[in-house]
């Protein structure tokens, strides 16, 4: 697993603005067009089992059953004209919704 600089960034400003620590949690859920969708969200701390990767002071944590859907993944930060967001590559994903928020394996 992997967080790039940009979400790190992005994260850090986030948890700051929400007084939080800078602990993003991913976890993955059934749902979403594809079959299974990333959910985000801010942590006090990591639970014993999580996946704790660093990234610029910033936290990423994963919890086994998510990590085994999305080990070797990248999460990125991106702004484009359509918006911005946190985005996962997953080399596990045989397939995804075209908003990205939502994947199959």
């Amino acid at each position: 697993m992997t967080l790039s600089p940009a979400a790190a960034a992005r994260v850090a400003i986030i948890a700051n603005k929400q007084g939080k620590p800078a602990i993003l949690r991913l976890s993955v859920e059934g749902g979403g067009c594809s079959g299974f969708q990333y959910k985000f969200g801010l942590s006090d701390a990591p639970a014993g089992d999580d996946l704790i990767v660093e990234t610029d002071g910033v936290t990423l944590v994963v919890d086994p059953v998510s990590l085994d859907l999305v080990a070797g993944s990248t999460v990125d930060y991106v702004e484009s004209l359509g918006g911005s967001a946190f985005q996962v590559t997953n080399p596990n994903a045989a397939s995804g919704c075209g908003c990205g928020s939502s994947f199959s394996i």
